[in-house]
């Protein structure tokens, strides 16, 4: 049977899954939460809250506390040396080392073969699936499909045991009939020093026939860089004629669309977006033009949090799937198939729509500018970085921004911004940024009327690779590692500037 012609028959078995889930969303949710608690009735997490006396999702949020990843931490460190039964049901043998920050400590997330199986893995069938639902005629299948991820180590306290970026322990677990169309090969794609390695995967990738690819934004676009200036072209469609697809996550791509759309010059180029983090695969785009669908049946239950305060694990209040409204911003609450029990994510998100449950990322519920009652999220400041760039011809690379206090208490924001191609003029672009910013956010224009609060901000144009030396100073590059857009304290602003005078 041709390929085309299998894939068009398991997809229309999983569009049907998927339509059931849109119509049925609380329901499935209510299914994976029956199957969560009774798969962990018997290990001892489940024990030591009864799971097996819990009849309800009411009792479950009542009985159990919220947890961040210190409360989870002493199980982890048993598992690491390689005690079971303690989270989930099945053995854990392997963890993902946590990149969404630039912390000082790791975050050694356990992952379950049904976690990886039913989670991670069935993203990224279904998000192919969904892609040839709606491109019929694609031919991803006749070449390779590029994968920048992280690096993969083995965990020194047991020997069976690994950890490595979320990317490395799913590229370790590759069935051989997804393997053999990967590139890199695993000795590359799994090396730990970025710079060596993005040499070692420009040289190794130049020459295959790539119709598809998978990362990070921001560093991808370094790794297509090299490639372009190794092969001496212009163009990446002049390398790879075929290549038609990009899945990416982990940062917003609209400040980065235009610089794709730079090199990778072509009529027919697609941009889909997932939002996966070492805790699970929560959701995709099912088209390129659309917001993301929150993924019901992968063996994660969600709550959320109202995030209009400040979230706290031992005060805040959840709420289920189906009291959630178009328009407030949420924090993400998890339970599991890999033994994470009402796991704070970080994350923050909207729902756009709930028939069927659509969400846009916010931002982190620790990354915002809060410090004069302005209330910026990563989200508003994204459209104001995307506006004013689009308003004065130019691009950047990264930026992040902080709080500036004043005298009197009044204050500003200074966002350092590292350009692709930088404005003409900067105060017109800062007059942009902090116009836009006004009109996303109310609380911001009240604080900005009058100077009341909140003066003009400042922006500072920063030198090419400075963002770059201040990750490889903090040993985070590439990966999902990103730099923190917002800081609600000045402690990254002042590294990042204590470069720029050395």
């Amino acid at each position: 049977m041709p390929f085309n012609s299998l894939l068009s028959l398991l997809t229309k078995r999983r569009v049907k899954q998927i339509e059931l889930f849109k119509k049925y969303p609380t329901e499935v949710q209510h299914d994976v939460f029956r199957y969560l608690i009774n798969s962990a009735r018997n290990t001892e997490w489940g024990q030591r809250y009864d799971y097996k006396s819990i009849k309800s999702y009411q009792e479950f949020s009542e009985r159990l506390p919220l947890q961040d990843y210190e409360d989870v931490k002493p199980f982890v460190e048993r598992l690491k040396r390689g005690e079971q039964n303690l989270l989930w049901s099945t053995p854990i043998k392997w963890f993902a080392k946590s990149s969404g920050t630039t912390n000082d400590k790791s975050k050694f997330i356990p992952v379950s073969r049904e976690a990886l199986e039913d989670c991670h893995y069935k993203g990224g069938k279904d998000l192919l699936g969904l892609y040839y639902h709606h491109h019929p005629k694609a031919e991803i299948y006749k070449g390779k499909h590029l994968v920048v991820g992280g690096s993969a180590q083995i965990n020194y306290l047991n020997k069976y045991s690994y950890f490595g970026d979320l990317s490395a322990i799913i590229l370790k677990n590759l069935p051989l009939w997804v393997e053999m169309r990967r590139t890199p090969n695993l000795e590359i794609a799994l090396m730990d020093k970025w710079e060596e390695k993005i040499e070692k995967m420009a040289e190794a990738i130049m020459q295959e026939d790539i119709r598809s690819m998978t990362g990070v934004p921001s560093w991808t676009l370094v790794l297509l860089r090299r490639v372009l200036e190794k092969s001496g072209k212009d163009n990446i469609a002049d390398v790879w004629p075929g290549l038609e697809l990009f899945m990416h996550g982990g940062v917003n791509f609209e400040p980065y669309r235009e610089q794709y759309c730079q090199i990778i010059r072509k009529p027919v180029m697609n941009y889909v977006e997932t939002y996966n983090a070492s805790e699970g695969f929560f959701g995709l785009q099912e088209r390129d033009d659309s917001d993301l669908l929150l993924m019901l049946d992968y063996g994660i239950f969600y709550e959320f949090i109202p995030a209009a305060e400040e979230v706290n694990k031992e005060s805040s209040k959840t709420i289920s799937l189906g009291e959630v409204e178009v328009g407030k911003n949420y924090a993400i609450v998890i339970s599991t198939n890999a033994g994470l029990w009402r796991y704070l994510v970080g994350d923050t998100v909207m729902f756009t729509s709930l028939n069927p449950y659509k969400i846009k990322v916010t931002g982190r519920t620790k990354h915002f500018i809060n410090a004069f009652g302005e209330e910026i999220i990563i989200d508003n400041a994204d459209k104001a970085i995307y506006y004013a760039c689009e308003q004065t011809q130019s691009s950047i690379r990264d930026y992040t921004a902080g709080p500036v206090y004043m005298n009197e208490g009044k204050g500003s924001h200074e966002w350092l911004i590292e350009f692709e191609k930088p404005p003409k003029n900067l105060t017109l672009f800062t007059e942009k940024l902090d116009e836009e910013l006004k009109r996303v956010n109310s609380d911001y224009e009240a604080k900005r009327t009058g100077n009341l609060n909140l003066e003009m901000p400042k922006v500072i144009s920063v030198p090419d690779g400075t963002f770059y030396e201040w990750l490889k100073q903090k040993e985070k590059l590439g990966g999902q590692h990103k730099v923190p857009r917002l800081s609600n304290n000045r402690k990254i602003i002042e590294e990042i500037k204590n470069i720029l005078v050395h």
